[in-house]
């Protein structure tokens, strides 16, 4: 059973920030998903992929299943670019630790738009969302010690380094290091008690 603060939250139909629109996913999205998911570069770094055209189609359709049931074990979000009016990337919260509310928090982007802040941009809405509805206690995340721009990010949303895992983790044919993040409940500084200079 998921932790009584997710049982009590209410279903997010959606998210929305200045540029983006988080949202579940829709079958239309299967194409704009396989360009991110079948690209080498997005994939470096990952535990999956790059996705050949049916694993994008059995993606969608766990992801479509799963969107079906509240509450869930699993957050996955779809980033949608209101500029495109496309998906572009996902965000989504793991539930890790029922009794202790964590959750771990990942997400993937288009590769042509790194570096302009979106996943950041995402990331605070779902860590606000986390915090102030669902009543995490603690969100952690990871990613391999190579892949700079993805930790650049979690500095960015406020988490903080706690360790590096060594060799812990199979990516191809080579064991990884992974860096490991997190952020408390106690650490969050909700949007409305930013600084309004604020733009990491």
């Amino acid at each position: 059973m998921p932790t009584p603060a997710f049982t009590a939250a209410r279903r997010p139909e959606r998210l929305e920030t200045e540029r983006l629109i988080l949202r579940d996913f829709r079958l239309e999205d299967t194409e704009a998903v396989h360009v991110y998911g079948s690209d080498p570069e997005v994939t470096q770094f990952m535990p999956w992929g790059p996705n050949s055209p049916q694993d994008t189609a059995a993606f969608m359709a766990r992801v479509l299943e799963q969107q079906a049931t509240w509450p869930r074990l699993d957050l996955g979000l779809a980033i949608e670019l209101k500029s495109e009016a496309q998906v572009v990337g996902s965000i989504a919260l793991h539930l890790r630790d029922v009794p202790n509310a964590t959750v771990e928090m990942g997400y993937v982007l288009r590769r042509d738009l790194w570096g302009l802040g979106l996943v950041t941009e995402a990331g605070r809405a779902m860590i606000d969302m986390g915090f102030g509805v669902c009543g995490l206690h603690r969100i952690v995340a990871s990613c391999d010690v190579r892949n700079v721009g993805s930790y650049r990010v979690m500095e960015k949303l406020g988490l903080r380094r706690e360790g590096r895992l060594r060799k812990d983790r199979m990516i191809g044919a080579e064991w990884r290091d992974t860096y490991v993040y997190a952020l408390l409940d106690e650490e969050w500084r909700p949007a409305d008690q930013r600084h309004l200079g604020d733009t990491s």
